[in-house]
């Protein structure tokens, strides 16, 4: 943190988060350096909703138990792709493509045998193609995005077997 608060350092704050939303950006962090022990570190960040193709299963809250409020549990909860031991998440923030190019076949699909280190899929961040491997070998059970989709940190985005 800077050693020195200033007039200058609020507005600049204020700056970065008035460029935050007007650029619908989820995060900024910037670095200053005023002098050797002199430095303002900042980080802007909100929280945003992502809306997605892929469909989205998130646990029910357990703040309060079916029982306790007269209701009876559903027989079984829907299964969270994110929690399958097979599932492969996603490292960034991006946009998923699931071939090289348009009109390319896609590099796996529901089936495929796969080596660890093998493509599976593409992500955009930035105009750069991340390419995402296997972490294992396995078959792929479920592909769980689009083609051309949004994907945030940690998304589950198929399940290798």
């Amino acid at each position: 943190m800077s050693k020195h608060s200033s007039d200058a350092d609020v507005a600049f704050i204020q700056a970065l988060a008035e460029l935050l939303n007007k650029n619908d950006l989820t995060e900024l962090s910037v670095k200053r350096e005023y002098g050797p022990d002199d430095r303002l570190d900042v980080k802007v960040s909100k929280q945003t909703h992502v809306v997605a193709a892929a469909p989205s299963f998130h646990p029910a809250p357990a703040a309060v138990a079916p029982a306790a409020i007269g209701l009876a549990a559903p027989a079984s909860a829907p299964e969270d792709p994110a929690q399958h031991p097979g599932a492969v998440t996603s490292p960034m923030v991006g946009t998923v493509y699931l071939a090289a190019e348009p009109g390319a076949a896609p590099f796996v699909s529901i089936g495929s045998a796969v080596t660890e280190g093998q493509t599976v899929l593409i992500i955009e961040a930035m105009k750069t193609m991340n390419h995402i491997p296997a972490p294992r070998a396995g078959v792929v059970r479920r592909l769980l995005v689009e083609d051309g989709t949004p994907v945030e940190y940690g998304a589950p985005l198929l399940i290798i077997e």
